[in-house]
């Protein structure tokens, strides 16, 4: 065995340490402590812990990184950024998009986040997001696999040109069917939506994910059609709920009927916990409402639930970086997640869970898997959400493709460490 590259002495997610990978043209070739082999390049992970790639299984590309134009989300609601993105869709061009998309996606290599599914407004009859982010992922795909989801952010029935454009967005090569069924008109329109939505899926071959339920309201129950389409159509393991927030104020008799139905249609749950918790609840007083749906309970049920990220620095959120241990650590706070086991959870939830939605092949750390994975400055899952671990390594297609040095802290106090490794203070027992 001559590896590309050999990264030996890791510890893995699931517990397994001293564990030495080895990377033969892009894929894992073994997995195993002890391997003795001439590589390429060789990476003493020092115990610490290597992970599959982050995935965010619910962005918005075509709006990110626009923070301020063309002004301020002044109220930081949803409305107001809603109405803000209709302010700026006409202003937009391809090499705008473009090169704030590129900059994201070198944000989130630095992070180690190698996989994105992005929503792409289709309500503009240019469909200059649409033709930036096809630009994008073509450009990425070396490096970051980016995924598209034809999303007719203003309601497919409520704009005019909303389905003729969804339908011209797919024949480009957009990837994903999108909708928001809660953002029509009527109840009866939203649940219209699902359906001719799911049918454009299964006639297409294609995914679904919906915006699904964004709402506060307990009576906004799309996810209930949208299961039911699913089954229907045949489209288990192939749809997706996003946000789901109308569950968490939803009364508990009709969830325990609810829960059953999705995990029945294999429907995958994206939770999005750094905007719902910003978003939703704007018109409690108190008590106040948290707005992301109900994750323990879901688990509970085996529904596959991903956390994705939503926005950074775009009309809905003024903040964000990318890093998708911030959002699994909003979202274990948020669901009140915090036994070991739990948070163990969490992590899988911006790994395995959104990957396992998204579809991803050969995802992961097994013999055979792509030779994708990052070197975090931890020594297990829960110290790389406690700590935002820093990313020592990132690698694609086993090369190491970011680096960064370890966080290291000197100090000058009498009679202390010279030198300060937040990644030192494990706990006891």
């Amino acid at each position: 065995m001559s590896p590309d590259l050999l990264v030996k002495n890791a510890t893995l997610p699931d517990g397994r340490k001293n564990i030495d990978i080895a990377c033969e043209r892009g894929r894992i070739v073994a997995l195993e402590p002890g391997i003795e082999a001439q590589a390429g390049r060789v990476i003493d992970a020092g115990g610490r812990l290597v992970s599959p790639p982050f995935v965010d299984s619910h962005f918005h590309m075509d709006a990110t990184l626009s923070l301020g134009l063309p002004r301020m989300n002044e109220s930081g609601t949803l409305l107001e950024g809603i109405a803000l993105w209709g302010e700026l869709k006409p202003l937009l061009t391809v090499e705008a998009v473009v090169e704030r998309a590129l900059a994201y996606c070198d944000l989130a290599v630095a992070q180690g986040l190698l996989a994105i599914r992005s929503h792409v407004d289709v309500c503009d009859e240019r469909l200059t997001g649409v033709e930036a982010l096809l630009q994008v992922r073509e450009k990425v795909a070396p490096y970051l696999d980016l995924q598209l989801v034809a999303f007719p952010q203003d309601g497919l029935y409520r704009s005019p040109d909303a389905e003729r454009n969804l339908l011209r967005a797919l024949d480009m090569g957009v990837d994903v069917v999108g909708g928001i069924p809660h953002f029509e008109r009527t109840m009866e329109d939203g649940a219209r939506s699902v359906r001719a939505l799911c049918e454009i899926a299964a006639e297409r071959g294609l995914m679904v994910d919906l915006h699904c339920d964004e709402s506060d309201d307990p009576l906004s129950r799309h996810i209930e059609t949208l299961a039911a389409e699913t089954q229907r159509l045949g489209l288990e393991g192939r749809v997706a709920g996003s946000h789901l927030t109308s569950m968490h104020s939803m009364d508990n008799y009709y969830v325990s009927k609810l829960l059953p139905l999705i995990a029945e249609a294999g429907v995958h749950a994206i939770a999005n916990p750094l905007i719902n918790i910003t978003l939703q609840g704007r018109h409690d007083t108190y008590p106040k409402r948290r707005g992301q749906t109900r994750v323990p309970e879901m688990r509970a049920h085996g529904i596959n639930v991903a956390f994705g990220h939503d926005c950074v620095m775009d009309p809905w959120y003024s903040m964000g970086s990318g890093d998708m241990l911030e959002v699994a650590s909003m979202g274990l706070h948020v669901a009140q997640m915090m036994s070991r086991e739990e948070m163990r959870y969490a992590f899988d939830c911006v790994t395995l869970h959104p990957a396992r939605a998204m579809g991803l092949e050969g995802y992961g750390l097994e013999k055979g898997c792509r030779a994708d994975f990052v070197l975090l400055q931890a020594a297990d899952t829960i110290e790389a959400i406690r700590l935002r671990a820093r990313r020592l390594a990132v690698v694609r297609a086993g090369r190491v493709i970011a680096e960064s040095d370890p966080a290291i802290t000197r100090l000058s106090l009498d009679g202390r460490p010279a030198r300060v490794d937040p990644a030192t203070y494990a706990p006891k027992g």
